[in-house]
């Protein structure tokens, strides 16, 4: 890990105390549009067609609203914390391990759902979540939600594997070869709530009840699992067509991994499919988060509007293979994707993901927790051989 990466994430772990801007008001009514919206986006999450031109939700907002939009990628919750920390954005699609911190750092403003009409048709699950909800104020609206998969190689793998084990422990795979240097995991100090995910189910007497409330035992142990695990990881990937790529020529058959990925392997007619182990999985629910500074809070508000159409919510989660925050996208035919698909996307499985959450010292599972300060400085440090 390079030092302006090791840089980038401490720097973000100082937001969730930060208290250095006010937050500003929500806007009542939305004015006249100001020409551009700045957007930070997960890779795959804002098309234009330029990847697939079936897939474009930019062109036809800007021609109607005028605003241009802007999107500058980031491939970690803490990459984007540290680029709204910097400033110069309007708008991230925020997952739940970052969104907290950047309420509590009033990165983030409210936002006034009076003025975003689609917010009626967001699935109920997700209107008041406690990722973006803070006594009963919505710093966002709900854009996608997913699992973190197992992908794996099909022709290595002639069955879906069974559990994680395949990329946390040294086995023999069902072509006779250890999976030892064949496997990768997620650079980023959340994939700790991954092993602490697989000691819940493998180590009951931790007395684990959520992977993002450890006590000083139990994070140890998942420490202690992700130190094993280094010595089998080819790569801890953390740009998504890179792990593609590794996948397609490198050698590698298994992994911590976004549906995103997978998808664009399948359709690269690449032997690769994933599954929800035994052991359940970690997800994401994102949102879309308004800058307390945001120079183009109209565009960003028709944007946030957009988003929630449900053709749009359709052919992303077609795209991404991931769920749509409204449901109707799944059924009312107005895009690519049907009830079929987002079942197969996981739409049923809401209640096995344990999605992405900021930890803190003081939890409710157990009192006192070891906070996120501490998973960015000792993930380094396991990735690192410490």
């Amino acid at each position: 890990m390079n030092q302006t990466r090791i840089t980038a994430l401490i720097a973000s772990t100082f937001i969730f105390a930060a208290s250095s801007a006010a937050t500003a008001d929500a806007l009542t009514k939305i004015g006249k549009p100001e020409g551009q919206v700045n957007i930070v986006a997960w890779p795959g999450y804002i098309e234009r067609g330029e990847t697939s031109p079936d897939f474009d939700w930019v062109t036809g907002f800007e021609k109607a609203t005028g605003c241009k939009v802007k999107v500058k990628t980031a491939n970690t919750s803490d990459e984007m914390v540290a680029l709204m920390n910097e400033g110069g954005f309007d708008l991230v699609t925020a997952s739940g391990d970052a969104s907290l911190r950047l309420i509590a750092g009033k990165r983030v403003q409210p936002v006034n759902i009076d003025l975003i009409p689609s917010w009626k048709t967001v699935d109920k699950r997700l209107q008041n979540a406690p990722w973006h909800t803070v006594d009963g104020t919505h710093y966002g609206t709900p854009y996608m939600w997913g699992p973190n998969v197992l992908m794996y190689n099909k022709d290595v793998f002639k069955e879906a594997p069974a559990s994680w084990n395949v990329v946390f422990e040294e086995v023999t795979l069902p072509d006779g070869n250890t999976n030892k240097g064949r496997v990768q995991a997620y650079d980023g100090p959340i994939h700790i709530a991954d092993a602490a995910n697989y000691l819940m189910h493998h180590k009951p007497e931790l007395g684990i009840t959520s992977p993002y409330e450890l006590n000083q035992e139990q994070y140890n142990a998942a420490l202690d699992l992700l130190r094993q695990q280094r010595k089998l990881v080819s790569r801890y990937w953390h740009d998504a067509f890179i792990q593609i790529d590794d996948f397609k020529n490198e050698g590698m058959v298994a992994s911590g991994s976004w549906p995103f990925q997978v998808n664009l392997l399948a359709a690269d007619k690449q032997p690769i499919s994933s599954t929800i182990p035994v052991e359940g999985a970690t997800g994401w629910a994102d949102t879309t988060m308004m800058h307390a500074d945001a120079d183009n809070p109209n565009c960003a508000y028709l944007w946030m509007e957009h988003t929630l159409a449900s053709n749009l919510q359709s052919d992303l989660s077609v795209w991404f293979g991931a769920n749509p925050s409204v449901p109707a996208a799944c059924t009312d035919g107005r895009g690519m994707q049907t009830a079929a698909g987002c079942k197969l996307n996981g739409m049923e499985e809401f209640d096995r993901i344990k999605f992405w959450q900021t930890p803190v010292s003081k939890c409710k599972s157990q009192g006192q927790c070891v906070p996120y300060y501490r998973w960015v400085s000792d993930y380094i440090g396991v990735i690192g051989g410490r």
